[in-house]
């Protein structure tokens, strides 16, 4: 289950903001995650918890905000929403897709004390 490093990596990211920022605690954490990174989000809320306590950030809110997939159709030449990586293109059927969109995740903003 990756989604504990995520979360251990998190934690990280968020104590080094910290030093460098002068914050002691974060109350909110709101991450963007793509359709397509392959992240399980109740995994994450999950880990998310467990790797928090006692930390900076122990019983912060996460928001996961949700990226829509897209993907590069070669066949009708033009960026597409896609709600699997495996869907066909909605604009000309075709099949000759690579995703360019909705693959990462980052942290949009931090709500600190």
């Amino acid at each position: 289950m990756h989604e504990m490093a995520i979360c251990e990596s998190l934690r990280v990211s968020m104590e080094e903001a910290a030093r460098a920022q002068d914050f002691s605690r974060v109350t909110r954490v709101r991450l963007a995650i793509g359709a397509f990174a392959g992240v399980e989000v109740e995994a994450l809320r999950f880990g998310f918890d467990v790797v928090m306590q006692g930390s900076l950030a122990e019983g912060a809110e996460l928001v996961v905000l949700e990226e829509e997939g897209t993907a590069w159709c070669f066949d009708c030449n033009r960026t597409v929403p896609l709600a699997t990586r495996l869907d066909p293109c909605p604009c000309c059927g075709g099949e000759r897709l690579v995703p360019n969109g909705g693959t990462g995740m980052t942290i949009k903003d931090l709500e600190v004390v």
